[in-house]
């Protein structure tokens, strides 16, 4: 494996391992570009996941010191736990759950499409659909996607099938599966997804695409690439002609180095990329490094969230099989006429008791509670995944008090729901229930949103520096060697789960690089 000088200044240096810099990392280092990925997490293998649930999160989940404010439900529940990602080798790609849908073409243009919404911040993406589609096929292919490149779709469990009947009641008609970065049959040297039912929890078997066993080791058997495992990032450092030439990291002993770069590309989440950016705040950029525009750590967006539960006579065993391989679409398209802008999409959800005992009513007893844990067997469960409006107060600002264990102030995430955002959840949580009502449902337990596992925006793109972070290559608007890498580049957010979008933007982002590398532009 490589294993570079700290004084190397030829080096692309990426902070973060998952969909992203994990990615970018091996997509460069196949061009034989020199790479260094800073991840501030721990490396764990496949046969190191737990099927526990609580010992699983321990394991891998980012318990770093937040705080959450603002009108959201997390902030009450959940307020020193506003995000639900991994702190380890491969990122959230170790935790997600697989499913790798496109954006719509309206989605890139949804200041157009929607017009002036009171209290958003709406921009339309300085990318197209038809920008993104040759890299959406790439990134399809690479992560082995279902339903697309002639790979079957997954199996359909219990879960999937009271809710493809309950659908088929409703008049809903584009209903599978899911287009899902789970192997259906053998592929990419990884076998078929067992139906184990711990996708959250990490694949043990591999099925499940994550840069941990996929993008990683095939960048590091280039000689190309080296990943640093338990380097926490604390500040991005420039010279006087406000270009990046390196990143202060401390190490997994506690001593704290600097890695020189002739690139560096933030891929840390939506959360601790623009937290790092305002750390690295200078007597150049004093709000912040790429921050003239001031919107660095704004516009943060989360999707709408929801869930909802329904108990039936007969046991369903919804834990039984992979959590979220069905989908209802129908709900994504732009229909105004049901009160809100943009859509959603319904998707299964199962919950092993503990989670479900943590999500369903947090903090919560009483004899709705206990009567829909007593009835776990029986339970059917699907959740909500719509586009939330971007707002310039919903931000990721930096605690004035609190500090971190390498004395760093810890981010402080504000999100208030956006009327659109209530309406459309509500509107959601009706439809969810009738569905399973449809059915034969004998109850229906609609559920708030849990700590967020679809962090985008607060670095977003935009075409005009003034409007953003970076332009339609992660660019940074003020630092030309400087480039956002992860779903903080978000415009906006779309009603799919965002990881084939950060895929396929990375791949195309590293093309970038290694030409502009080439010609000397970087």
């Amino acid at each position: 494996m490589a294993n570079f000088d700290l004084n190397d200044d030829s080096l692309v240096v990426i902070i973060g391992s998952g969909a992203g810099g994990g990615t970018l990392g091996n997509e460069l280092a196949q061009k034989g570009i020199k790479v260094v990925i800073l991840e501030a997490g721990g490396r764990y293998e496949k046969e190191d996941f737990i099927n526990d649930e609580w010992e699983s999160f321990a394991q891998l989940g980012w318990r770093d010191m937040r705080t959450g404010s603002g009108s959201w439900q997390v902030a009450t529940d959940f307020p020193n736990l506003p995000a639900w990602i991994v702190k380890a080798v491969g990122g959230s790609t170790t935790h997600w759950a697989g499913a790798s849908l496109r954006f719509k073409e309206h989605e890139f243009r949804t200041q157009e499409t929607y017009g002036n919404i009171t209290g958003a911040n709406l921009l339309d993406w300085p990318i197209t659909l038809a920008d993104l589609e040759p890299y959406y096929e790439k990134a399809e292919d690479k992560m082995g996607v279902t339903r697309t490149n002639n790979i079957p779709g997954l199996p359909p469990n219990n879960n999937f099938k009271v809710m493809a009947a309950g659908a088929k009641r409703m008049g809903y008609k584009e209903v599978h599966t899911g287009r899902m970065a789970i192997n259906s049959e053998p592929r990419d040297g990884r076998g078929s997804c067992l139906q184990l039912g711990f996708c959250f929890q990490g694949c043990k078997s591999g099925a499940k695409w994550s840069t941990l066993y996929t993008e990683i080791p095939k960048g590091e058997d280039t000689g190309n690439l080296e990943v640093r495992p338990n380097s926490m990032a604390i500040r991005i450092e420039h010279d006087d002609a406000g270009k990046a030439t390196g990143v202060v990291y401390v190490d997994g002993d506690g001593n704290t180095q600097r890695q020189k770069a002739r690139v560096v590309c933030l891929a840390g989440n939506s959360i601790e990329s623009p937290r790092l950016l305002l750390n690295s705040a200078s007597n150049m950029f004093p709000d912040g490094l790429a921050n003239s525009s001031g919107e660095v750590g704004r516009n943060y967006m989360r999707h709408v969230t929801g869930s909802v539960y329904a108990a039936f006579e007969k046991p369903v065993h919804f834990y039984r099989g992979t959590v979220m391989a069905g989908i209802i679409r129908d709900e994504s398209e732009n229909n105004p006429g049901r009160g809100f802008v943009g859509g959603y999409e319904l998707e299964t959800l199962s919950l092993g008791v503990p989670l479900m005992a943590a999500f369903m009513k947090p903090g919560g007893w009483g004899r709705t509670f206990t009567s829909a844990l007593d009835q776990y067997e029986n339970l059917a469960g699907m959740w909500i995944v719509g586009e939330d409006m971007p707002q310039q107060t919903n931000r990721i600002t930096l605690h004035s008090t609190i500090v971190d264990q390498n004395e760093m102030p810890v981010a402080d995430v504000h999100y208030d729901d956006h009327p659109n955002d209530v309406m459309m959840r509500n509107h959601a949580y009706e439809q969810g229930s009738a569905l399973y009502k449809s059915v034969g449902a004998v109850a229906t337990y609609p559920t708030p949103p849990y700590p967020s596992t679809h962090n985008l925006g607060t670095n977003r793109m935009s075409e005009k520096a003034r409007d953003g972070v970076c332009n339609k290559w992660g660019q940074t608007h003020d630092v030309s060697n400087l480039f956002i890498s992860d779903g903080s580049q978000f415009t906006t957010g779309a009603s799919c789960n965002p990881t084939l979008t950060i895929v396929a933007l990375a791949i195309r982002q590293a093309d970038h690089i290694a030409d502009a590398m080439s010609r000397k532009d970087l």
